[in-house]
């Protein structure tokens, strides 16, 4: 394996992540072990530990690997915990959840993410991992609740129907507001309707399909 990859992997973790207040040694010891440079496209290899939200297709990112990091930390995942991605990009956050234990379900609205996804997590050994193409905020009805809802994309507010797939004492991971400033956060439920609210970092993430922002018109 070549040195400079590893220098670079090891230069993201210690000078990116680490200093970005994530000191969670689990959470660290997967960002080393998981190979972020295979699920980036090809022509952005080079550029796989840099601290950059790098291309998808579809308009969509990778989010950047301190903010990565910081979403791990905050989510707690403990072994067996089920999970629910919603935005399943390259496949890369639902390795990564995998790999910290979590019995992951992740969907994407874009079938050919879905499956490039699928095909790559299977090659890395990442078998635990279902792989779902659907529109969530259509007549998507994944087998709720879960411990852990993670989206990986914005909205103006989160929607309702995420938080109805968390189970008590749960979490969901998303990010709301308006670019350029969006908020992430974390949710804790802590009852009914009743939710702790962590916030994360700024940050600023395509939106939802489904969820954009709708066009005010002025007469």
């Amino acid at each position: 394996m070549s040195l400079n990859l590893e220098q670079a992997r090891f230069n993201m973790v210690e000078q990116q992540v680490r200093t970005w207040e994530v000191l969670d040694p689990r959470v660290l010891d997967v960002l080393r072990d998981v190979p972020r440079e295979d699920f980036v496209p090809s022509r952005y290899r080079k550029l796989a530990f840099a601290d950059l939200r790098i291309p998808l297709g579809h308009g969509q990112v990778m989010m950047k690997p301190l903010e990565e990091g910081r979403m791990l930390q905050a989510l707690g995942l403990q072994e067996g915990q089920r999970v629910l991605e919603i935005g399943t990009g390259s496949g890369f956050t639902a390795a990564c959840l995998s790999a910290l234990g979590g019995d992951v379900v992740t969907v994407d609205i874009h079938a050919d993410l879905s499956e490039s996804a699928a095909s790559r997590l299977q090659r890395l050994g990442f078998d635990g991992v279902r792989c779902d193409s659907a529109d969530v905020l259509g007549d998507y009805r994944p087998d709720a609740p879960f411990d852990v809802v993670v989206l990986t994309a914005s909205a103006a507010t989160i929607p309702a129907r995420l938080k109805e797939w968390v189970k008590p004492g749960g979490r969901l991971f998303g990010v709301h507001g308006h670019g350029p400033a969006m908020e992430a956060i974390c949710l804790h439920q802590l009852g009914p309707d009743r939710w702790h609210v962590d916030s994360l970092f700024e940050t600023d993430l395509p939106r939802l399909i489904g969820a954009e922002d709708k066009i005010q018109f002025e007469f």
